[in-house]
């Protein structure tokens, strides 16, 4: 390998990191019967350590380099007690200068902001790439993203949506394909749990004050290519999901769980209009309260223009059918005005207007049901049963015995519009964009914003393919 100045230097430039893949070919291709994939895992506390042991749990992974930015801090501690003789890194350029023969496939764990740079180098040096949804934190670093999986073919790739591999993703495949869900117009997506974890009044007029950073914690790796601030606790442990600089809000965290069957077998890509429709403390520096945003999609093949209207926030809730029931609600459910049942509580989920049959689901591998008698007269498919799950895909993949159904040709488009979503919901206004050109086309800012800002010195090689 490059000595570490190098890589960095010239990493995406150095053919010989490009063809890595050719490089290794006792690890990417001749892979022996029972032969496990050698996994590198970057980001091990929170959700990365629980994305760990699940890879782990699969016995079709070897965990050969740990790695997180606050090594030794209590949330990793779980994940280096399990696995106390495995090499650690606190800086995913190191690790791969020190041990990138010996890593075939890398889970990213990490706050919103960070996917991007270690996916890029990991794609670069041929690596397969497991990573957290949203894909990332920009418009085009999705796209270049996007790009890359397709310069590198034999280069697996998987968005943890998990839900896509549960019995929502079969089930609604079978019901589409069997013509039960057709003519969908219109969808209402809602999380309205609670997900704000800093107290921060929408008032402020500036970033909170400095605070000491943690001894365990390496903040300058932390922020990666987002933009430089001082630490403040309520950047980090899932905190940062709330600030536009590091997260894409409830909309990236939940509208991947939500959104994603019927943005791919409904096969919408990218909408054409964004709309605000609610956005409660709306400021500079973080997501508003409550939002409601509204995606509008043209006509695709044989099916209707459709709109996606999500809602997010305490106070927030959509207006349910009457007929609805209470299977996900309280069963408290309060009138009214517009003559429509609107829940006291009403747990993440979907609801999918379509033109005789209207369907209600929840979040992540949720089955949809019809709403209404309908149900009865209807045949329905059978479905089958995920033959792995979410982790498993990605490793039986990375086997090159299945394929991965969240990949990013999949994934890519579905944070796209998450990336969108958030730009509206960032400035506040309505947004037209051409499906064509990939250009917001009536906000100049908002069309500069789709690349975000320019990143930070010295990461700036991540973003040439």
């Amino acid at each position: 390998m490059t000595n570490q100045n190098n890589s960095r230097r010239d990493f995406l430039k150095n053919s010989a990191l490009i063809t890595a893949a050719a490089a290794f070919p006792n690890i990417l291709h001749g892979r022996h019967a029972g032969e496990k994939v050698k996994l590198a895992c970057i980001g091990i506390g929170n959700q990365g350590g629980s994305d760990v042991m699940s890879l782990f749990n699969t016995g079709l992974a070897e965990i050969v380099a740990l790695c997180d930015v606050d090594m030794g801090a209590p949330q990793t501690l779980k994940v280096l007690e399990k696995f106390p003789n495995v090499p650690r890194f606190q800086d995913f350029r190191k690790m791969f200068d020190q041990m990138g023969n010996q890593i075939e496939a890398v889970a990213i764990g990490v706050p919103d902001h960070s996917h991007f740079p270690i996916t890029m180098m990991a794609l670069g040096l041929g690596k397969h790439v497991f990573v957290e949804k949203p894909m990332a934190r920009t418009f085009q670093e999705i796209e270049l993203m996007m790009a890359a999986a397709k310069k590198h073919p034999k280069l697996v790739t998987q968005m943890g949506n998990q839900g896509h591999s549960e019995a929502n993703f079969f089930q609604f495949k079978a019901w589409k394909e069997a013509g039960i869900i057709k003519d969908v117009t219109s969808m209402t997506a809602h999380m309205n749990s609670p997900r704000r974890w800093h107290g921060w009044d929408p008032n402020i007029k500036n970033f909170p004050p400095a605070e000491p950073i943690p001894s365990t914690l390496d903040w300058d790796i932390w922020q990666g290519v987002a933009q430089t601030h001082d630490y403040q606790k309520d950047f980090v442990n899932g905190q940062w999901r709330c600030w536009f600089d590091y997260g894409l809000g409830a909309l990236g965290d939940w509208g991947a769980h939500i959104m994603d069957t019927a943005h791919e077998f409904l096969e919408l890509g990218l909408p054409t209009e964004i709309n605000m429709l609610r956005a409660d403390g709306h400021n500079a520096f973080f997501y508003p309260m409550s939002s409601t945003i509204q995606f509008k999609f043209p006509k695709r093949k044989d099916m209707p223009a459709m709109d996606i209207t999500w809602y997010d926030g305490l106070n927030n809730l959509p207006a349910v059918p009457q007929n609805y029931g209470t299977t996900e609600l309280d069963p408290n459910i309060p009138p009214a005005s517009n003559g429509k049942i609107q829940p006291a509580k009403l747990n993440p989920g979907k609801i999918i207007y379509g033109k005789d049959l209207t369907f209600k689901g929840g979040s992540h591998g949720s089955t949809l049901s019809i709403i209404g008698d309908a149900a009865k007269d209807i045949k329905l498919p059978e479905v089958m049963k995920s033959p792995s799950n979410h982790y498993a895909n990605f490793l039986k993949g990375c086997m090159g015995q299945e394929q991965t159904r969240s990949r990013f040709e999949i994934a890519g488009p579905l944070s796209q519009v998450f990336a969108l979503g958030v730009l509206a919901q960032r400035l506040n206004a309505h947004l037209a964009f051409d499906r064509n050109t990939k250009q917001i086309t009536n906000n100049a800012l908002a069309n500069k914003l789709l690349a975000g800002p320019e990143p930070r010195k010295g990461w700036e090689q991540y973003y040439k393919i």
